[in-house]
């Protein structure tokens, strides 16, 4: 939560996306692949499971992961690749509420921006279908800058290519640690749940 101090100061919004703009679950892919839900939550416990995506967030390449993990669980290596040539389909679709509120933000002419823990190949393959995007004015993409949150260095290098002050910045994240982390480096930060309750710290502080 941004202090009330903060108010006169904060001017820009950084978002992050996974979860706050679009919904991210694996399941939604592989429960087209694996008809038995026991085996579905067996593989996501072992074979594609988050942990192991993180990889990919922090810059690790499609290629080699696929590889690796194929040579682990080979009866499931052709559900291994379709991580990496269908992973849109891990994105079912917007946050609800969140994209009219970017839209509202970007109609009053607040400055948006991007923070995201987002694998450079998942990004190119997912950005084409999210023109949402299009109204903001930067996005740090962590496996892009083999960069991940919540490392300050990552914050640090955003600030620095936004060309915005540390307490200029509202940052939205699903994730405490993530938020903390910001908060480490003077941007204020709101924990995200619902578009309801960022709405109306955005009203607080004068951008919605």
């Amino acid at each position: 939560m941004a202090e009330t101090s903060a108010i006169s100061k904060i001017d820009t919004v950084i978002f992050d996306i996974g979860n706050v703009l679009y919904r991210w679950d694996l399941r939604c892919l592989f429960a087209k692949l694996i008809d038995d839900p026991e085996e579905l939550d067996w593989f996501l416990a072992h074979v594609v499971t988050p942990e192991w995506h993180f990889q990919h967030d922090a810059g690790r390449p499609f290629a080699d992961m696929v590889a690796e993990r194929s040579r682990e669980f080979p009866e499931y290596s052709n559900h291994i690749r379709a991580y990496s040539r269908r992973f849109p389909e891990s994105i079912p679709g917007p946050v609800e509420g969140m994209l009219d509120l970017v839209r509202a933000l970007a109609n009053r002419g607040v400055p948006l921006f991007a923070i995201s823990n987002f694998g450079a190949e998942s990004w190119a393959q997912f950005r084409p279908s999210a023109p949402i995007f299009d109204l903001f004015s930067d996005i740090v993409i962590s496996g892009e800058e083999k960069l991940i949150k919540p490392d300050a260095a990552i914050y640090e290098l955003a600030l620095q290519r936004f060309s915005r002050r540390a307490d200029q910045c509202l940052f939205i994240d699903d994730r405490p640690e993530n938020i903390e982390a910001g908060e480490a480096v003077g941007i204020a930060g709101h924990h995200f749940t619902s578009a309801t309750s960022l709405e109306n710290e955005l009203k607080a502080l004068g951008l919605a």
